[in-house]
């Protein structure tokens, strides 16, 4: 099974997605870290997302370009969190995919949830602010937004967490 989560900063979507892992039955819990860890506050970031996970049994693999390539076992309950991090390292990262990031990361999540049981992803909707960007975010948000609708076709559920409620958008529950 392929689920996708989406929702604003704070919204409570990391939470919603570990408790979908641990919903989805016994295997190897996997969390695939996809933040590089550039400033101060994204070691803050990955300090909390890792306290909250503590104890519900997940191994913590860092991923932050190329995660078709992974291997991983086949029994495997696996989180990606989260995507819009992924998209960044991959269009800016000297080593990513650059022009072809929404390519890339729509196959390498194909690959991916071949390889496992089920594979939940988190991404973060980032379309609703009023602000208009140019240049590079603006060509970043076209990208994340791209890949977005990609995973959407691709999942059998995805959900959108509003204030932590969790509002079913595509299979799952009503």
């Amino acid at each position: 099974m392929k689920i996708l989560i989406t929702g604003g900063s704070g919204s409570g979507k990391s939470a919603f997605a570990e408790d979908t892992v641990l919903s989805l039955g016994e295997g190897k819990r996997i969390y695939l870290a996809t933040m590089y860890p550039y400033d101060q506050e994204s070691y803050k970031r990955i300090d909390r997302h890792r306290a909250m996970r503590s104890g519900k049994g997940f191994e913590t693999r860092e991923c932050y370009l190329d995660a078709g390539s992974l291997d991983l076992p086949e029994n495997a309950i696996v989180l990606l969190e989260c995507m819009s991090n992924l998209a960044a390292n991959e269009m800016f990262m000297p080593e990513g995919a650059g022009d072809q990031t929404a390519e890339k990361i729509t196959e390498d999540i194909q690959k991916l949830s071949q390889k496992v049981r089920h594979l939940v992803i988190v991404t973060n909707e980032i379309f609703s602010e009023a602000a208009i960007y140019e240049g590079d975010t603006r060509a970043y948000q076209q990208t994340l937004g791209t890949i977005n609708r990609n995973l959407a076709a691709m999942c059998d559920a995805c959900y959108e967490v509003v204030y932590g409620i969790p509002i079913p958008l595509k299979g799952g529950a009503a």
